[in-house]
């Protein structure tokens, strides 16, 4: 398949990680063979991970707490870069990974909309034409003027969905974060993935939610022991991740 064919390439993908503080590389081990052995402080969050994505391709990312789900998104996000492979991603990005990158505690929910549009690539047109939908949208009509410190994690994940799904970027990212909010306003937020989704989107879904991977993902990647061990059908994919570990 062809590069121009492909949303996201993900080639002999590793990254890892120090366990604590001690023993951090030297200015001299960046330029030494030190730098590219594992040493006893490290450990790889992922290694050999290879997969394709085509556009428009709903992809739920599975696997148990620490195998590396987050840390993959953030490689397709940009935010981390690995020590080993490539990640290349053609086209923009739309994450929602933290609730709190990108927003600032001390300005106002009005301020932080422009700033975090802002630099998710929105130009200043774009964010007056879109606020009073973002807010409608956030059901922080009373709380515009109010510091983003103040607001409930409910809130805060209302707005960091908010502002994303309004991003016109073909890849959206999102890491379980709307687990935080309330019944109803996951629902509303799943059915705009809906809308993205039927506009031709690409998604990368990590939930510990089955019934939500299976409702908008067709296609799973398993991740166990830091390594990719399957891709296929995302029903295929949760069958096969429920048997390596089942409930209780």
């Amino acid at each position: 398949m062809a590069a121009s064919d492909l949303a996201i390439e993900v080639r002999d993908l590793g990254v890892r990680f120090r366990r604590n503080r001690r023993g951090r590389r030297s200015f001299k081990d960046l330029f030494s063979g030190a730098n590219r052995r594992s040493r006893p402080d490290q450990f790889w969050a992922l290694r050999n991970v290879s997969f394709d994505v085509r556009p428009g391709e709903s992809i739920g990312v599975v696997g148990r707490n620490g195998q590396g789900k987050s840390t993959l998104l953030k490689l397709v996000a940009r935010v981390l870069l690995p020590d080993e492979g490539i990640v290349t991603v053609h086209g923009g990005v739309a994450p929602l990974i933290e609730i709190t990158g990108g927003f600032v505690g001390d300005l106002t929910v009005r301020e932080n909309v422009r700033l975090a549009a802002g630099l998710h690539g929105m130009s200043s047109r774009e964010v007056s034409r879109r606020f009073e939908g973002i807010i409608d949208f956030a059901e922080l009509g009373d709380f515009v003027d109010t510091p983003y410190k103040h607001l409930s994690n409910g809130m805060k994940v209302r707005l960091a969905f908010s502002v994303v799904s309004q991003l016109e970027e073909p890849i959206l990212l999102v890491d379980e974060v709307l687990a935080v909010g309330d019944k109803a306003f996951r629902e509303k937020c799943y059915r705009r993935i809906d809308e993205l989704l039927s506009e031709g989107r690409t998604l990368f879904f990590v939930s510990h939610s089955e019934r939500d991977l299976r409702r908008f993902c067709t296609r799973g990647l398993y991740l166990d022991k830091h390594r990719l061990v399957l891709d296929g059908p995302i029903g295929d994919v949760l069958d096969r991740y429920n048997a390596d570990h089942p409930a209780g």
